[in-house]
């Protein structure tokens, strides 16, 4: 007898088949995969421009007078009284402090004591004189007795030289117990106190003359061989907005800083700012000299071997290709680039250690305005 198989055998042989049929059609997909396409990386690139002319230079510096000093007495004495205070304008001739005046007054006294002592012992000397030339002429005393007459004159006349030179020391050295200001100016510090007792030179207070203004700043090693005395520049002042100083420089320090190893330059303002507040914060700005080429940020910046490079955006393949470059002059943010740069070539301005060459990038623009070149 022949045996056929059921309708539900048959089925369930269809649905035993159907997941080898799936699994052989995405081994099938799976070999007819495609390569996907090559990624495109952004990069902050900007076009460069070229800075034919001047540059400037800027220094931040401070207001001060052209003379400062400190101001003390010339003789040794306990402060007894300060007429003056910090801040204080004072004219000539203002008194402005003193000391106890008791021993220098001692001392004129016996300065005067001595010399009339010795004024009268040259009227005595000088009356002898005259009695023993006259006997000499009458051969009444010895040639030695007239030679020892004229000795004790000239003595006598020396003696009342010398303390009338006495007296004069004593008089100034009471005058030296106030101190006077001998010219217009501004206390700028009070160094001493009431009570205290100050040796002869011992600063007493600080001293600017008033009138001529100067703006003290400092220069760094490489900046310091463009600056010369007579050299024109501007002064601009935070505190005054809007206003721009004229002046040159009138004195270069011929040494660095030991510390610091910078240099001192005194900048004279002319005219116009000759009534500036001591102390206030400056900006001075003085030209650098002839400049040509293209200045670009420090984090332009990388390398080719041991010559310094920038990475440039070829516009026709959007590739990077590395171009050495010449650099002039390197500041704290910029370098200076002389060669190896056409204007307008996109320069990649950040990251240039994360691409490669020949790698396809997307030039975009700096997150932050103040970032471009």
């Amino acid at each position: 007898m022949e045996k056929r198989n059921s309708p539900h055998k048959a089925g369930f042989g269809l649905w035993a088949a159907l997941p080898l049929a799936i699994a052989a059609a995405l081994l099938s997909a799976c070999g007819k995969s495609t390569t996907p396409a090559a990624s495109v990386k952004p990069v902050i690139a900007m076009p460069v421009k070229a800075t034919d002319g001047r540059a400037t230079v800027r220094f931040p510096g401070d207001i001060h007078a052209r003379y400062e000093m400190p101001l003390s007495f010339r003789v040794p004495g306990q402060l007894v009284a300060r007429q003056a205070k910090l801040g204080d304008t004072v004219k000539k001739g203002q008194v402005l402090a003193q000391i106890d005046a008791a021993d220098a007054s001692r001392n004129q006294a016996a300065a005067q004591a001595t010399l009339a002592a010795a004024e009268h012992r040259l009227v005595f000397a000088t009356q002898q004189r005259e009695r023993d030339e006259a006997q000499a002429k009458a051969n009444l005393i010895s040639q030695l007795q007239l030679d020892q007459t004229h000795d004790a004159y000239a003595s006598a006349l020396a003696a009342r030289d010398q303390a009338r030179e006495q007296v004069a020391l004593a008089q100034n050295q009471s005058r030296y117990t106030t101190l006077v200001a001998d010219r217009e100016g501004r206390i700028t510090s009070e160094q001493a106190e009431i009570g205290q007792v100050v040796a002869a030179g011992q600063a007493i207070f600080g001293f600017a003359w008033s009138g001529e203004r100067d703006v003290f700043f400092d220069v760094p090693e490489d900046r310091i061989a463009g600056i010369q005395v007579g050299q024109n520049a501007t002064v601009s002042l935070p505190a005054l907005p809007g206003k721009v100083f004229s002046g040159h420089v009138r004195d270069v320090s011929p040494a660095a800083d030991a510390q610091a190893r910078t240099y001192r330059v005194k900048l004279a303002l002319d005219a116009n700012g000759q009534d500036l507040p001591l102390g206030m914060t400056a900006e001075v700005s003085l030209p650098g000299g002839a400049s040509t080429g293209m200045n670009l940020p420090v984090t332009a910046l990388f390398h080719q071997g041991d010559r310094p490079a920038v990475w440039v955006l070829d516009p026709k393949t959007s590739t990077l290709q590395l171009r050495p470059v010449t650099v002039t002059r390197y500041g704290e943010h910029e370098v200076q680039i002389s060669e190896g740069l056409q204007a307008g070539e996109q320069v990649v301005m950040q990251g240039v250690h994360a691409v490669s060459a020949g790698e396809k990038v997307q030039a975009i623009a700096p997150p932050h305005p103040e970032d471009a070149p």
